[in-house]
């Protein structure tokens, strides 16, 4: 079965067309900039080739379009007719309170997925657009919504609420949602897999680190907590967004400033966190070449970085009551050896102990860096949210 998983972000579409019965990767790629002057699609052949081609993509119906094309196209593509996709799922950023898992994609569920747009209304709308879109271009092709709230939804009540008025929660669903959940689900499940673990007999602490990022403690197979709330911007400090923060600094800034909500949202999601300290870059490696290079600034947004990721991780080994494996994923986890040893040398208490020189030269693959004498398991796993994604659909549409 073939299995297009689409993330239709605001201004760009990231696809994957894989062919689940043989677990194999056809072809994957990106329509960057939709909307804007230079928009274009990037597209990996599935003799890994690359191939960028420009044009006018003004909205997502049209990049979709373009997707459709490149897939079927003699010279790029990787199947002859678009009768040769089975099913596609959907990266749905928030499903609120309404789902806890994957579901069927029906007139019912876009509804609920709209309904959720006012708690989530940067990412709920390209996702709906790239659901349309299919249902006009593949009307007969199945569609599944995969949630990034949906693993969360296993957190018990006095994790997920916050110190506000309970009728505000009741009227506006405030509460802590946590985000990045297909990407913590396949990881903990293949880090179990890869370790020996049983997975529902099991503590342990995820640390997706990339531009954006969060920690997720989960507790036999179901998260427990998450650093991410609300929105994305709780939690760590991350490539723009400024993480944690007293709310007293909001409206102080807004007072101040003489900004609005608008305003202020923008700075704390698109000017803060590594960016807005460093003064350099949101990219950790531009920051590192920068304190490499003697910049204080950079030094400190790295140490900020740092220290999150180790404080977060520290308290939710508290919320576990110990902890069997802590794993690092995303762009920043599975590269950035230096944080890595950070965090686990001020874990070293714990019993914690790493084969230092393994770490320094392994980068974004399965490997597993604790020494056969630690007392918890530490290794990295690369994500792979739409290999989650395709599964989910698998199953589902097999189920219907």
């Amino acid at each position: 079965m073939k299995i297009l998983v689409l993330n239709c972000g605001s201004s760009s579409i990231k696809y994957k067309l894989l062919d689940m019965i043989n677990k194999e990767e056809l072809s994957s790629g990106a329509v960057e900039k939709i909307g804007m002057k230079g928009s274009f699609l990037k597209h990996v052949r599935r003799d890994g080739q690359k191939v960028l081609l420009k044009g006018e993509i003004l909205e997502h119906r049209i990049g979709i379009e373009y997707i459709l094309g490149v897939l079927t196209s003699q010279k790029h593509g990787c199947i002859e007719s678009l009768e040769e996709i089975n099913a596609v799922g959907h990266r749905v950023v928030h499903g609120g309170e309404k789902f806890n898992s994957s579901v069927l994609i029906t007139e019912e569920v876009i509804q609920k997925i709209t309904e959720c747009i006012e708690i989530a209304p940067l990412h709920n709308p390209p996702n709906l657009a790239g659901i349309n879109a299919i249902t006009e271009l593949l009307p007969t092709v199945p569609q599944v919504a995969v949630f990034d709230t949906a693993f969360h939804q296993t957190m018990p009540n006095y994790a997920y609420m916050y110190g506000i008025p309970h009728s505000l929660y009741t009227k506006y669903g405030i509460r802590r949602y946590g985000f990045h959940g297909t990407s913590h689900r396949y990881v903990s499940r293949r880090a179990a897999d890869f370790l020996g673990l049983d997975y529902n007999n099991s503590r342990i602490i995820v640390a997706h680190l990339g531009n954006g990022a969060s920690i997720c403690a989960i507790k036999n197979g179901k998260s427990v907590d998450t650093s991410m709330g609300f929105t994305p911007i709780e939690g760590l400090m991350m490539g723009t967004r400024s993480g944690d923060v007293d709310l007293g600094v909001v409206t102080f800034l807004m007072e101040k400033e003489m900004i609005g909500s608008a305003s202020v949202s923008t700075l704390f999601n698109k000017h803060s966190g590594v960016l807005g300290v460093s003064g350099v870059s949101s990219d950790m490696r531009d920051v590192d070449k920068a304190k490499g290079e003697g910049n204080e600034r950079a030094r400190l947004a790295w140490d900020m970085y740092e220290y999150k990721v180790m404080k977060y991780i520290s308290g939710y080994i508290g919320v576990l009551n110990g902890v069997d494996a802590i794993v690092f994923t995303g762009g920043v986890g599975e590269n950035q050896t230096e944080t890595r040893e950070y965090v686990c040398k001020q874990l070293a208490y714990l019993g914690v102990k790493v084969d230092f020189d393994l770490n320094k030269v392994s980068k974004g693959k399965e490997i597993l860096l604790s020494t056969p004498e630690s007392a918890v398991n530490i290794c990295v796993i690369p994500t792979d949210e739409e290999f989650m994604i395709a599964s989910d659909t698998l199953d589902i549409v097999q189920q219907n």
